[in-house]
């Protein structure tokens, strides 16, 4: 990254933090991974449980180890072997746990998230049960406005996390979306949090570097 980059980085990434201070999120800009991932680690205590939405930014930044480190309880609802049933019960354990970590398909410089799911699981949790939602977002996913953010899962979220997910739907071919009608669709919850949630404890990191989808 040249330091042009790293500058409207920081430039983008301030913006979306004063946007969602306005509309009363907590947030904060990091210029690195490592900072974001310093700072998840200060807000978690030994012996608390922590949920994960399917993320491949958290991925990235190794947020699982990190919150094993830390001496906490990982429900992470794709871990390998898991039956049906114990999936279920993780992601029911997601909605009332004590730190959720998610990112987001899109954080718009009017101060929004806008997410697209397929069980409405992650969403559910960036809504309300979590004792605190932390989300994590790299710069790339900063866009204009809500349309923008659209756009931006139509033709990047979606299509990447249909080829990761291997599923057979249309835009696995075409690489944007198509707005299949398949038994196999994934974007089927289409979830803005325009303001912070009334109840909900939820800090966005921006992070000043491209992370995941």
């Amino acid at each position: 990254m040249t330091e042009h980059h790293a500058w409207q980085k920081h430039v983008l990434g301030e913006r979306a933090v004063e946007a969602l201070r306005k509309h009363e999120f907590n947030a904060i800009f990091v210029q690195t991974a490592q900072e974001a991932v310093s700072y998840v680690a200060s807000q978690l205590q030994p012996g608390m449980k922590v949920g994960f939405g399917g993320s491949m930014t958290l991925k990235a930044l190794g947020m699982q180890q990190a919150v094993a480190d830390a001496g906490c309880e990982v429900l992470d609802h794709n871990a390998p072997g898991l039956t049906p049933e114990r999936k279920m019960e993780i992601l029911r354990a997601q909605l009332t746990c004590d730190v959720f970590l998610s990112s987001s398909n899109a954080v718009t410089l009017e101060g929004e998230l806008l997410n697209v799911d397929g069980n409405g699981n992650r969403v559910a949790a960036l809504t309300f049960g979590p004792r605190k939602v932390i989300v994590v977002a790299g710069t790339n996913k900063i866009v204009r406005d809500l349309d923008e953010a659209l756009s931006r899962i139509e033709t990047t979220a979606a299509p990447l996390n249909n080829r990761r997910l291997d599923k057979p739907n249309p835009c696995t071919r075409t690489g944007e979306c198509m707005d299949c009608d398949t038994p196999t669709r994934i974007c089927r919850i289409y979830h803005i949090l325009k303001r912070k949630p009334s109840l909900s404890d939820i800090t966005v990191v921006i992070v000043g570097e491209d992370l995941g989808f």
